[in-house]
């Protein structure tokens, strides 16, 4: 228990040495006190008929167990022009995965298995890639030129993917900024993943090839949130041509993350732009973490170079273990390894991200390096113990291990060890030099695990096999008289207004703005209230509620008119929705009788207040101010809306008004 008390305390203070604050507390100066830095690649796939370069048909999904044949691969690397190794190459060639890619007849061709040499590039697609790269002011090449850039994860068959950079140095405004643009590139998509366990990783083919569009920034983005708005603006810019696919997995965004002092680390895949400010936020934080964790190391370590850890074999036999996992090694025919960290005591339990420390850093490289599913180690400073303490000072003895030294133990397959043995001694020495390049892969809470080394910069190499496409002036001009201007005029409008995003989609989708402006300007109602009614309740209502083909959107404004003409308040027009899409010929009066709203003045309204005080004395288990007012408020919400809003009725109840 103790060694559980000084983790966790040593967790906590590691916390407060870096500054760590929380997502929601964090303003621009801690921002700018870690130099935070962010940039973004945003991917869409294009809605064309066919892949980019072979004649499958786009769009045509399989289940993951739906498939006509299997394809398997290794990885082996081989020496470059200059006679180096990638990294990458390096890496996966180590994990020794055996590749599976499931095919469907109906959705592959030997083209993606590089037996057939490409097709001319699919133009459908070009165009649209050109149309999106003037909406974003980028240039366009004058001839587009196919290269090949290494994909040496397993996700494209043959290694590599076709891409072609159609515009470069763009830009987009923001609220308070504009963000630079590197480039657009169109490129085909990469396999889905079904499965990742042990040595063994399975792909299937049907997205493989799709012409996808990927929009790369500047890292000009200083705080998560710019991040957010900056990913939410290219996709709205991307999905106004109306020709791009939407859903699942048809939008995919990479964040590039820094402070400084650190490197770039790349969050790969995240699949809600929502994920993006606390991924950020946390990352940024975490390679803060890291520096202080090397600035702790160079002070206890002067000469890092000669810094080695040392290992032993443990028979589970001669140790009274507590956890099932440990007991039971032999029978899942797994070995177990002790290894001493010198100079690493309060390095494996120092915060990484919320919930995580170093020890974690060096878990998940377990996991994806030398394949050993979690979990596959403890350590002394674990902020769970999986193990008592007198099992660790027996470790110590039998490493020699001194009261500065950090223990680990791990388990695994004996043709793992060797590997997991490099794994750790190597993420233990990259603690040395600080922030290690790698792309980390996205959780829903905000934190990121290590998902693979970063590629290096010279991955993109000539594709010979496609001859460059010239772009005339007048081709491109042709594309540029069909850009949704207008859309881009109406989503700056409602930027202004601070309507939220997640109501711009279905609002200009469903040609809605002009009736959102006519709220605004005409009937002078808050732009919030107006857009939230539309992009949140309609779309609601829409999605519950079977609607009457003769329901005209335009009848929500005609509702608004009558309510602000009898004097009502305007939440009543929410209850009042669902009837009106299902009943558009029901006349006003007949709706408010359905809804059964009873008209009333604000003072009786609020009558019943004396009462509803003394009731809540005798059956309010909590008894403050707020908890009763929260009380009130529901008990005359039914009658207070459209007679008196929310917001004066929480004002008269928190003033004592009778």
């Amino acid at each position: 228990m103790k060694k559980k008390t000084d983790a966790i305390r040593n967790y906590r203070e590691t916390m407060k040495a870096i500054g760590y604050v929380t997502r929601k507390k964090a303003t621009q100066k801690d921002y700018d006190r870690i130099g935070f830095m962010s940039g973004l690649e945003v991917h869409q796939q294009l809605d064309t008929r066919q892949k980019l370069f072979c004649r499958c048909p786009c769009g045509i999904y399989q289940a993951p167990d739906d498939y006509d044949a299997e394809v398997i691969r290794h990885m082996r690397p081989t020496l470059s022009e200059l006679g180096e190794y990638d990294g990458t190459a390096l890496m996966e060639f180590k994990t020794k995965k055996e590749i599976v890619y499931r095919i469907k007849n109906a959705t592959t061709c030997t083209y993606e298995v590089d037996d057939t040499p490409p097709f001319p590039v699919n133009r459908e697609a070009v165009d649209i890639a050109i149309q999106i790269s003037l909406l974003k002011k980028l240039n366009i090449v004058g001839e587009i030129h196919i290269t090949r850039k290494q994909y040496l994860d397993g996700s494209i068959p043959t290694g590599f993917q076709r891409t072609a950079i159609i515009g470069v140095e763009g830009e987009i405004q923001l609220r308070n900024k504009k963000i630079r643009l590197i480039q657009l590139s169109l490129e085909e998509d990469s396999c889905r993943e079904v499965s990742d366990v042990g040595h063994t990783r399975i792909y299937r083919t049907d997205r493989l090839g799709m012409p996808l569009i990927e929009t790369v920034t500047y890292p000009d983005m200083v705080n998560p949130d710019e991040v957010a708005e900056a990913c939410q603006f290219i996709r709205f810019l991307n999905r106004s041509t109306g020709k791009v696919r939407t859903g699942i997995g048809a939008g995919r965004q990479d964040v590039n993350v820094s402070c400084r002092g650190g490197s770039r680390v790349e969050i790969k895949g995240v699949a809600h732009i929502k994920w993006i400010p606390e991924l950020t936020h946390n990352e940024a934080f975490r390679q803060w973490a890291l520096l202080h964790i090397r600035e702790n190391l160079l002070e206890k370590v002067k000469k890092p170079e000669a810094w080695q850890m040392s290992w032993q074999k443990i028979d589970p036999v001669y140790f009274d273990f507590r956890s099932k996992m440990l007991k039971n090694l032999k029978e899942q025919q797994l070995e177990l390894y002790a290894v001493c960290l010198p100079r690493f005591t309060g390095i494996l339990s120092h915060f990484t991200q919320p919930g995580k420390v170093f020890a974690d850093e060096i878990s998940d490289r377990l996991k994806v390096i030398a394949c050993i599913e979690k979990p596959n180690m403890t350590s002394s400073e674990d902020l769970k113990p999986l193990e008592n303490e007198e099992v660790f000072a027996r470790l110590r003895k039998v490493l020699g291990a001194k009261a500065d030294d950090a223990i680990v133990l791990f388990w695994g397959p004996a043709a793992d060890i060797a590997t997991a043995l490099e794994t750790i001694e190597e993420r233990c020495r990259m603690a040395f030099q600080g922030v290690p390049n790698e792309t980390r892969k996205s959780f829903a809470d905000g934190t990121t695990i290590f998902e693979r080394v970063l590629p290096g910069a010279d991955r993109m190499y000539p594709d010979t096999d496609s001859a460059p496409i010239p772009l005339k002036d007048e081709h491109i001009e042709r594309l540029s008289k069909d850009l949704p201007l207008e859309a881009i005029s109406a989503y700056r409008q409602m930027q202004e207004w601070g309507v939220p995003e997640d109501t711009y989609h279905y609002i200009l989708k469903k040609n809605l703005f002009p009736l959102l402006k006519q709220m605004v300007e005409e009937l002078e109602v808050e732009p919030v209230f107006a857009g939230t009614l539309l992009g949140h309740r309609l779309r609601f209502v829409e999605g519950h509620y079977e609607v009457s083909q003769g329901f005209r959107y335009e009848q929500v404004v005609e509702i608004l008119k009558e309510i602000e003409a009898r004097g009502l308040d305007r939440e009543i027009i929410k209850p009042m929705l669902p009837v009106l899409v299902q009943h558009p010929k029901m006349d006003f009066d007949s709706i408010l009788v359905s809804i059964n709203f009873k008209q009333q003045k604000p003072e009786e309204v609020l009558s019943g207040v004396r009462f509803l005080k003394k009731k809540y004395a005798t059956i309010g288990r909590i008894q403050d101010e707020e908890a009763r007012t929260n009380w009130m408020m529901g008990q005359l919400r039914k009658n207070a809306v459209g007679n008196i809003s929310l917001k004066e009725l929480r004002i008269a109840l928190e003033n004592g008004k009778k």
